[in-house]
Parts: C-alpha cells; sequence; structure tokens
C-alpha cells in the first residue's frame, strides 16, 4: 500500500477545499484503515459530520481487520445507536469481529438480523457465519450453515476444515477435505493449514505425512505455516528427532516460529542440551522477542537450574525486554469482559476474588495438587499457588460462574497458551460446579465436559 503517496493526496485534497466531502473523507478512511494506521482513520472518520453505512463499515472493517474486535463491535453498537442500518458489507466485518473475540450471543443476534431482514445469505456472509461459530466452538452451528450453503468455494471449505481442526475433531476436518475433494473446488494453502492443523492436534503422524506428501506431488509449493505444522506435529508426537531432521531439511531459512516449537518440545522433555542451542538461535534472530526468553527460562525451571533462570531473566531486564501479559475474555450479557493476571480493576473485583477463593477452596478439596513447577520463579510453593490461582483464564471462568447460570455454557478467549495448571483446574471446574467450560486459546479449543476435556490431555 503506497502510505506515503496517499498522505499527499490527502494534503493535496485538504489544500483544494475538497476534504470535506463526505465521498473523500470515506475514502480517506478507508485507505488509512487498509494501511493500518487505524488511528488516523479514527481522525478521519471524527471530523465526518454525517456518517452513512460506508463510512461506518469502513470504520468497522478497518478494526476488525487489525483484530482489534472490541472497538469493531463498539462501533457496530454506537452505529446502531446513531439509526444506521447495516449493510452486508457491515455484518461481514461485525460477523468476523465477534469470531476474534468469541462473542458468540452477539454473533447469534447478527445471523438473527440477517434472517430476519431477510438479507441475502451470499457465498461471503455464509462464510463469515461458519467461521464465527467455529472460532466461538459452536461447531454444530458451524456445519448447520456449511451445510446449507447451495455453493461452497475453496474459502468456504477452508473455514469450515480449519474450524473442525481448532475444535480437535480431527476425523471430521479429513472427512471434508475427503468430501471436498469430490467436488471442483480445489484446495489451496489454506485448506491444507487446516488438514495439517487437524493431523498435529490429533497425533495423527502417518496421515500428516501423507497429505504433506500429496501436497508436494500436487505442485503446491509448502508455505512456512506448512513446515512449522509439520515441525509442530513431530514435536507434540514426541518425535524430537524427526522434528530436528525435518528443520534441517527445509529448503528454507530456519523460521523463529519453527525454533520455538522444537524448544517448547526440547522443554516437556527437559532435554537441556538442545534446547539451550535452539534458544541462542531464537535470541539471534529476535534479540527483542520476550516469549524467547520466557521459553529458556521454562527450559531451565523444568531442570530445576534456577540460577541460569535468574541470569535469563536479567538478560531481560537489562534489555529492557517486556513479556506479553496472558489476557483473557468472557462474553455475558451481550459484552466481552477482559481480565488480566494481577490487574483487579474490574468493578466487580471483590465478589470475583470471592469466588476465586471458594473455587481454589473446592478445586483443592477434590484432591488436586497445584502443578507449582511451572511457575517461573523461585518462591515458595504457596506463592507459586496464588499465582496460578489469578491466571486470566481462571479470573474469565470464575466470572462466567458468577454471573451465568446453569446450563449456561462459559465460553473463554485466551491470547496466550493454556497452562498445565490451569488446563487441569478447569476439568475439576467443570465436574464440581457441573458447566460446560470452552476456552479458546492461541493454538486450539478446550472442550471441558464433567472432568475431562475434548483433546484428551494431547495439546
Amino acid at each position: 500500500m503506497a502510505f506515503r503517496e496517499g498522505q499527499q493526496v490527502h494534503k493535496h485534497v485538504v489544500q483544494s477545499g475538497h476534504g470535506s466531502s463526505p465521498f473523500v473523507q470515506t475514502s480517506l478512511l478507508n485507505f488509512y484503515a487498509k494501511c493500518e494506521e487505524i488511528e488516523l482513520s479514527e481522525k478521519v472518520f471524527d471530523e465526518i459530520p454525517e456518517r452513512n453505512v460506508v463510512a461506518w463499515s469502513a470504520m468497522i472493517s478497518g478494526y476488525s481487520r487489525l483484530g482489534m474486535a472490541n472497538q469493531a463491535l463498539d462501533s457496530f453498537r454506537e452505529m446502531q445507536k446513531a439509526g444506521i442500518s447495516p449493510d452486508r458489507v457491515t455484518l461481514v466485518s461485525a460477523i468476523s469481529a465477534c469470531a476474534i473475540s468469541g462473542a458468540l450471543d452477539l454473533g447469534k443476534w447478527l445471523h438473527a438480523y440477517i434472517d430476519k431482514k431477510g438479507i441475502e445469505n451470499d457465498l461471503e456472509l455464509n462464510t463469515a457465519l461458519v467461521n464465527m461459530y467455529a472460532k466461538c466452538g459452536c461447531v454444530e452451528k458451524a456445519k448447520e450453515v456449511f451445510e446449507a450453503m447451495p455453493v461452497k468455494d475453496v474459502k468456504a471449505w477452508g473455514s469450515m476444515i480449519y474450524g473442525l481442526a481448532i475444535n480437535g475433531l480431527a476425523e471430521d476436518a479429513l472427512n471434508a477435505f475427503s468430501r471436498m475433494g469430490e467436488t471442483k473446488a480445489e484446495p489451496n494453502h489454506v485448506t491444507l493449514v487446516g488438514v495439517l492443523m487437524a493431523c498435529a492436534h490429533s497425533g495423527l503422524v502417518h496421515e500428516g505425512k501423507k497429505y504433506w506428501s500429496s501436497m508436494i506431488e500436487s505442485g503446491i509449493e509448502p508455505s512456512l505455516e506448512h513446515y512449522g505444522l509439520m515441525v509442530d506435529l513431530f514435536c507434540r508426537s514426541n518425535l524430537i528427532e524427526d522434528a530436528y531432521s525435518f528443520v534441517e531439511s527445509m529448503p528454507i531459512p530456519q523460521n523463529p516460529a519453527i525454533l520455538r516449537s522444537l524448544l517448547v518440545a526440547c522443554k516437556k522433555k527437559k532435554i537441556l542440551d538442545r534446547g539451550e542451542v535452539t534458544a541462542k538461535h531464537l535470541i539471534e534472530l529476535e534479540p527483542q522477542n520476550a516469549e524467547n526468553y520466557t521459553l529458556l527460562s521454562s527450559l531451565y525451571a523444568s531442570v530445576s537450574d534456577w540460577e541460569r533462570m535468574r541470569e535469563v531473566r536479567k538478560q531481560m531486564k537489562d534489555r529492557d525486554i517486556k513479556t506479553v501479559p496472558g489476557c483473557s475474555s468472557i462474553e455475558v450479557d451481550g459484552f466481552v469482559h477482559e481480565f488480566v493476571m494481577g490487574d483487579w480493576s474490574h468493578p466487580e473485583a471483590e465478589e470475583l476474588k470471592g469466588i476465586l477463593s471458594e473455587i481454589s477452596d473446592r478445586v483443592r478439596g477434590s484432591g488436586h495438587e497445584p502443578w507449582v513447577s511451572g511457575v517461573l520463579h523461585d518462591t515458595s510453593d504457596e506463592e507459586k499457588e496464588h499465582a496460578l490461582c489469578e491466571h486470566s483464564e481462571r479470573l474469565a471462568i470464575a466470572y462466567g460462574l458468577l454471573r451465568t447460570e446453569v446450563p449456561t455454557v462459559i465460553r473463554v478467549v485466551k491470547n496466550l497458551r493454556v497452562c498445565r495448571d490451569c488446563h487441569e483446574v478447569t476439568k475439576i471446574i467443570s465436574r464440581l460446579y457441573n458447566r460446560e467450560i470452552i476456552v479458546r486459546d492461541r493454538v486450539r479449543f478446550h472442550k471441558f465436559i464433567d472432568g475431562a476435556c475434548s483433546c484428551r490431555d494431547f495439546w
């Protein structure tokens, strides 16, 4: 995108006296949004005296495209208050924002709005609905929308396959891919991402190798994401040597994401020598990425080498490298509530602390022993246990228990991977409180019912 040239055009338009034209302002707003200069988009948007559906759609689409789901949904609500009816473009963007934030209730309302207003469910709108339902953990509804589509292109198939894969339904995802092969839709890079992800998340090594070979034979050049998923498949299946051999044979430079998969596997199996070499390479490639240092710290913590763990932490402090805090969100009554570990600014914080204390007592009473070795601090076990109890997903789950009743499903979205202790505790909570809990972390979905998880502890 020619950002500088666009700015020059903007300057010229203002100087020529045409800057107040609604058409020009909306075009500029859309331009800045597509250039990912969202603050400039907001500035132009604020200057539009009478905003029509096109202006609102451009703003909502800009937020959604950048993953700013809450801002997109807030804008959609403001648009409604302003009495502007959404068009198909607005609806696609709003539905996409629901998919990002896990706002299932609002997504359902949008679907109902489409039906009520008689808006034609075209290919793009239907695909957005499939994607939204799947990413909100409502797979059956995603399937229902998908099966009702009169026409399915490769993007629609890709959304369905990917949705099944992230929900841990590997067999369904591979069956869908097989069905796609019977149609005129040709698989592409995105479709095969879903297929390989399904294999990786279920430990289907033989199948993953088969689809990889088929992809190569069909002339599709693997992308970094495909290579990463194959490495992930080997690592999750504890085939560390295979993973390293595969990486060494890649015809492309080693990617940080792929190296992180190797490092996670080394941490899991406590392979210190290889893990240190991999971490060193990672830090050379991305010296300012906090995750690389955190993983190395985890590796040392896994073997109780607190001295070297402290050295890594000191490096981070000296280089002013900040970690990304865990953030989890939950939708209640149409509004998304966000929680961060250690942040008690929520207006219902005191009630939240009460339910957290109750949960902790009941979980402990069930016989659970906290996995304190996963806490990367050389502190007492009691302090580590307290830190685990305040992880963001536990705050969101506690809020769900506080503000919803059985049989409402508690749906949580987290920006990072769920830790081992939180995964175990959530299984227990689902049994003790008789609640279905769905957690979407950075990697996949976990559906907890009656003390068990859909991932079957393979994650």
